[in-house]
């Protein structure tokens, strides 16, 4: 009787680089040490931290890796650039990709409206430099989607980006799985912050006392006026027309009106007569265009996109199969965007 032997995956060890030392990127590499076990034993993938940048911190690098509780607690303290031993200090992104000779770059940094820079600048580099691109900024996808599609599969990597739309849920994967489907349109709540605004003013806050609760709670930003305008739901409306309706849009082609205008009153009133205001996303195509929008609109309230409150979001799909699909994200929290990432790195190594 012969004796029969289990089986180890492969283990293969993969250079992480974090662009962008903010919460998303810290809740990541917590994520990725709780999960650190799992991914070795069911997927065959080990990981080190070789390199962090933000814009206090400079750019560090250690191609032997750096500790990563270094990284989790890493925010605005002064440290001095760290290269691999007997290496010049790495200035820009380039040399410090080389320093740590990355395997994949998470990117996290601030949203540009305008040229999404210079976060496209940071991808691009990454994949000559033959790393994976993984990123939770949608600024790229809207300014440099085609080209940075194109660059990552001429040199064999992936530029992935589920977190940039409700955070961790399958939006851009799910299509994936769903080859020769047409999408003709979608609509939804994308956007956190005018949710919870709008939830406060039904509950009787004034718009600034409630933005100032969203502030409070961590949801909106020190300068909300992004969300507050209309402007990140806009792009990553964008983003969806962009990779899953195969159309390139502008910004300043979608309709955009933001939620400033509306006054308390108006918005508990809507809410008794049971039509809540919602800052509601959507987009149709037509023939080999798309006509889309965003702005504050009154949604049944028994409808499910006139039941989404707080931080949760809605989309709608319509396509030529399914005439109807729909997801809701329920009241997410930073988790939920660092799986996005975690779940784009698993992807990209191990697909």
């Amino acid at each position: 009787m012969g004796l029969t032997y289990l089986r180890r995956p492969y283990i293969r060890t993969y250079n992480l680089c974090f662009l962008g030392l903010g919460n998303v990127n810290r809740t990541l590499i917590r994520l990725l040490r709780n999960r650190e076990q799992q991914l070795r034993e069911q997927y065959g993938i080990s990981w080190r931290i070789t390199g962090v940048a933000s814009r206090r911190l400079g750019w560090i690098a250690d191609a032997e890796g750096l500790d990563s509780d270094l990284a989790v607690t890493l925010r605005s303290d002064p440290l001095p650039n760290i290269s691999r031993a007997g290496a010049p200090a790495p200035h820009g992104v380039r040399e410090w990709l080389g320093a740590a000779r990355a395997d994949v770059m998470f990117e996290a940094t601030t949203l540009n409206v305008q040229n999404g820079e210079p976060a496209v600048g940071h991808i691009r580099a990454a994949l000559e430099h033959r790393a994976h691109a993984i990123t939770a900024n949608k600024g790229p996808i809207v300014h440099a989607y085609r080209e940075l599609r194109d660059l990552a599969a001429a040199h064999g990597k992936r530029f992935l980006f589920e977190s940039t739309v409700m955070d961790g849920v399958p939006i851009f994967s799910l299509f994936d799985q769903l080859p020769t489907i047409q999408l003709q349109g979608f609509h939804g709540i994308f956007n956190s912050t005018t949710n919870v605004i709008l939830s406060e003013m039904e509950q009787g806050l004034s718009f600034d006392e409630a933005l100032k609760k969203a502030q409070e709670l961590g949801v909106a930003e020190t300068d909300a006026n992004h969300d507050i305008d209309g402007w990140d739901a806009a792009v990553k409306t964008a983003a969806l027309i962009t990779v899953l309706m195969n159309v390139p849009v502008k910004i300043e082609d979608i309709q955009r009106e933001g939620i400033g205008d509306l006054t308390m009153q108006a918005v508990r009133n809507a809410r008794r007569d049971g039509w809540p205001f919602k800052l509601v996303c959507r987009a149709m195509r037509d023939r080999d265009t798309v006509q889309a929008s965003v702005g504050p609109e009154k949604v049944l309230a028994t409808t499910p996109m006139g039941k989404i409150s707080g931080t949760s979001s809605y989309i709608y799909f319509e396509t030529d199969i399914f005439p109807a699909l729909a997801i809701t994200e329920e009241n997410p929290g930073l988790y939920a965007t660092a799986y996005g990432l975690l779940a784009d790195f698993v992807r990209a190594v191990a697909e």
